[in-house]
């Protein structure tokens, strides 16, 4: 059974830091496509970052380009999200998402939260102004 479990989550002033992690059983960390996404309330959920396990980093929204670095741990089976230079309008419920897929696969299609077979249950991130 898979299982993708979010943590790191918090509440921190704007210009703080918090790091995210994802942690995956159930799959052989590797060829996974893997995402980072959320969603404010009243809004669509959107796609943060994406990797893949292979070694390539995919993604990053144009909103966190400079500020979030996403990366793996293989042997820990984890996923991270450095969040750097927070900003109140980063406030979301966190997700991580994870899909075995190839790298061209997640390259061209995995743009979005529903085509991931496996998702976690959230981590809050609150940023105060």
């Amino acid at each position: 059974q898979v299982q993708l479990v979010e943590s790191g989550g918090g509440s921190v002033q704007a210009g703080g830091s918090l790091r995210l992690s994802c942690t995956v059983s159930g799959y052989t960390f590797s060829s996974l496509c893997m995402g980072w996404f959320r969603q404010a309330p009243g809004k669509e959920r959107e796609g943060v970052a994406r990797i893949h396990t292979d070694g390539s980093v995919i993604y990053y929204a144009d909103s966190v380009k400079g500020r979030f670095t996403i990366s793996q741990d293989n042997a820990k089976n984890t996923l991270y999200l450095q969040m750097n230079s927070l900003k109140p309008e980063d406030t979301a419920m966190y997700y991580c998402a994870a899909q075995l897929a190839t790298m061209s696969w997640c390259r061209s299609y995995a743009r979005q939260y529903n085509q991931y077979n496996d998702r976690g249950q959230g981590t809050q991130v609150t940023v105060s102004s």
